[in-house]
């Protein structure tokens, strides 16, 4: 065998070692993120927020629903779900079984595409190429049940924060929460939410599922401390000791999962993006990637 023949053959053995561990193992490797941010007024009490994002799930994924089914006992004094929550109809009552406890939990959501269709057959390579949501409309497929989502996360006081705001008491402290609908299929109408934060606000958090500049700009415009968002699923397939390689929006890869500032001209915003749970059904591997939820403790700027 030649020399070059070899290297192929080693190349080739890698990389399909590399792909099966990424299919087999690293999917199925759920995780919990923690962060800390300083953003709450001196004296006030710290707050557990606990960010899920992109489960896309389907009902067979048992590993899945028992690690969610466990993330009541991380005792979250807020959750915040940014969407893309099934990836299949079957999936809606396994979903609200393992959230359980956590649904007496106050929270607010959003919903990202595969909420309202479910996802598309397509060529997983194209994923690479950038921003997929010109293409992601019209191609719609098997209607999600919506409305049954929605009306379930609200029926124990889950808050949609789609083109509205909200204020709720958590800990003595008065939160904010403005929210928009995807932005990647264009969905997002700022407009309906903007705006400096209420008088007697504490902090503000703005709530949306794919973190498109538009949105977080506006957002920083008008004042709000901490952004959350999914979508960008991390990269899903990331370069070890270089990071993803596309986010699937214009947000700039390096942040695409994780804490990031947001900076325009009228002032500075924190950003949170999840790197999610799940992948479509059709490209169901991660590398360099591991499925999460995050945990971000919100502290008192004084102990910054």
């Amino acid at each position: 065998m030649s020399g070059v023949s070899r290297v192929a053959k080693t190349v080739a053995i890698a990389g399909a070692a590399a792909f099966a561990y990424g299919a087999l193992i690293e999917v199925r490797s759920f995780r919990v993120r923690r962060f800390c941010a300083d953003i709450l007024p001196a004296g006030s009490e710290k707050l557990r927020i606990l960010h899920i994002s992109d489960l896309h799930l389907m009902a067979r994924q048992r590993r899945k629903l028992d690690f969610v089914a466990a993330l009541s006992g991380l005792e979250p004094d807020l959750v915040v779900s940014t969407g893309d929550n099934l990836a299949q109809p079957e999936a809606l009552e396994p979903l609200l079984t393992a959230l359980g406890r956590l649904r007496e939990v106050p929270g607010v959501f959003v919903f990202g595409s595969n909420d309202y269709v479910g996802p598309r057959l397509s060529n997983p390579l194209a994923y690479l190429a950038g921003d997929s949501g010109k293409h992601s409309a019209a191609a719609s497929t098997r209607p999600m049940p919506t409305q049954a989502l929605r009306a379930a996360f609200e029926s124990t006081g889950w808050h949609d924060v789609t083109g509205r705001r909200e204020q709720l008491t958590l800990r003595g402290v008065t939160v904010e929460f403005r929210g928009t609908d995807d932005a990647h299929w264009e969905r997002d109408d700022y407009s309906v939410v903007a705006g400096a934060p209420a008088e007697g606000t504490d902090v503000a958090l703005g709530i949306t599922h794919a973190p498109y500049q538009r949105v977080l700009d506006a957002m920083t415009d008008d004042g709000v401390d901490l952004i959350l968002a999914g979508h960008t699923h991390g990269g899903q397939v990331c370069v070890p000791g270089w990071g993803a390689l596309t986010t699937n929006c214009d947000l700039e890869p390096a942040r695409a999962k994780g804490l990031s500032t947001q900076e325009t001209a009228a002032g500075t915003s924190l950003v949170h993006v999840s790197a999610g749970l799940g992948t479509s059904p059709y490209a169901p591997y991660r590398f360099a990637c591991p499925p999460e939820v995050t945990l971000l403790t919100l502290r008192p700027a004084s102990n910054g």
